[in-house]
């Protein structure tokens, strides 16, 4: 049995709970949730038992298919043979709590401290993104895990949309051929023109690693990196196009505000390893109705074009991407693929982690993927801030590393 803690228990709660009651739907029952960690331990109870301790916060979203729309979920609804214990202080919880692994839901900047006291405790990880706030935090997380003989997974729900789990195993068989351009980016979609962004302040200071470079740019970065291959080079800029954040009450009145000193907007070129090259952006900025690029991320290969959910494979009838997965994978790749019959992204990062800690393995997203993809988020602000293209290696080894130096002194990383 794998005992988890999980330490963080704000709105996003609800979405990661969802997905391990759908693991236990689907007859996976050798994990249980033994532990809720949260600064204020009512916000823990919220979350424990239905119909006892305090009322969750509502959704603060109602975006479809964002995980900050779920809630009213509660370990209880999938779990009523195991006490779930409630503490306030992460490291106690680690220490000493009835746990063989983590899972991290906290502020970027927490994200190296419970990591690597989970390392010192023997704990398996799955840590929220970015994996840490600077790129040398992340190399020490790796590191300590690797020392340790332990699972470091880093959730990334977009690896595992079924969507795109059908798309990489297409590539990987040959039918879309070799990709060329990749194409992603969203104008006020989220939280425009200027609103707190998920009533979370954090997210607009620079000091705390806020930002939306490192907060969406991990997920285009680590989709970009699983479909066109290892990033090579960056040309990025960052910049605030909303130097103050609001929140309104349903009248329109402003009940708290913040000043924003991090990255509200970004636009960066890339290429790869593997010869692609294209153009992602993403901004919580933008007044008027959203400007996005496609109905999702949109990949040109030498085969055909993905768009969304939809592929159109050159001299045959455009079809979403399920249809033709469904037609042309073997079904034992379509079971393994997408075991159990799942299809949420969460569940099936958490099924996958849960799989290697079982394997004495890692996981498709581990610590040196997450790495890779916070280097990539880095680059766009290194790029921004030097004036000139970036070379992943670059950021890698630490040169140039301008743009990480106020983080890093303030979370007393060296760099």
């Amino acid at each position: 049995m794998i005992r988890i803690g999980i330490v963080g228990c704000g709105r996003i709660l609800a979405a990661h709970l969802r997905g391990y009651r759908l693991l236990r739907e689907a007859g996976i029952d050798d994990f249980r949730i033994t532990a809720l960690c949260a600064r204020n331990i009512d916000d823990a109870a919220a979350y424990a038992k239905r119909g006892s301790g305090p009322a969750q916060r509502p959704a603060v979203s109602d975006i479809p298919g964002d995980p900050l729309a779920v809630a009213d979920e509660y370990v209880s609804d999938f779990q009523d043979d195991v006490d779930v214990e409630l503490f306030d202080d992460w490291r106690q919880m680690i220490e000493t709590g009835p746990i063989d692994a983590v899972n991290d839901y906290t502020l970027h900047g927490l994200h190296h401290q419970i990591a690597l006291l989970s390392a010192e405790h023997g704990r398996h990880l799955l840590t929220q993104k970015p994996i840490s706030v600077t790129v040398h935090g992340g190399e020490i997380m790796c590191q300590a895990f690797e020392r340790a003989g332990l699972t470091l997974g880093v959730f990334e729900n977009w690896r595992f949309k079924p969507d795109v789990i059908r798309m990489l195993t297409l590539l990987e068989e040959g039918h879309l051929g070799d990709p060329q351009l990749l194409l992603a980016g969203a104008v006020a979609a989220w939280w425009a023109p200027d609103q707190i962004v998920a009533h979370t302040p954090w997210r607009h200071r620079k000091e705390q690693a806020g930002g939306i470079a490192l907060d969406m740019g991990v997920h285009q970065f680590d989709f970009v990196r699983a479909v066109g291959g290892e990033v090579r080079s960056i040309d990025g800029r960052a910049m605030t196009l909303e130097p103050v954040r609001v929140t309104r009450d349903s009248t329109g009145g402003i009940i708290d505000r913040v000043d924003c000193d991090a990255d509200d907007t970004y636009f960066a070129t890339f290429d790869t390893e593997r010869g692609a090259i294209g153009s992602l952006h993403a901004s919580w900025a933008g007044h008027g109705n959203p400007t996005i690029t496609g109905p999702g991320p949109v990949v040109h290969a030498t085969k055909g074009r993905i768009c969304g959910s939809q592929i159109e494979l050159d001299g045959q009838t455009p079809a979403t991407i399920q249809e033709t997965y469904e037609r042309l994978i073997d079904p034992e790749r379509q079971a393994r693929d997408l075991p159990c019959g799942l299809d949420d992204g969460f569940a099936l990062t958490q099924y996958d982690w849960l799989e290697a800690i079982r394997q004495k393995r890692q996981p498709v997203t581990d610590g040196r993927e997450g790495l890779r993809d916070l280097a990539c988020a880095w680059a766009v602000l290194e790029s921004s801030k030097a004036g000139r293209r970036v070379t992943l290696d670059e950021i890698l080894s630490g040169d140039p590393c301008e743009a990480q130096r106020e983080i890093a002194s303030h979370f007393g990383l060296p760099r």
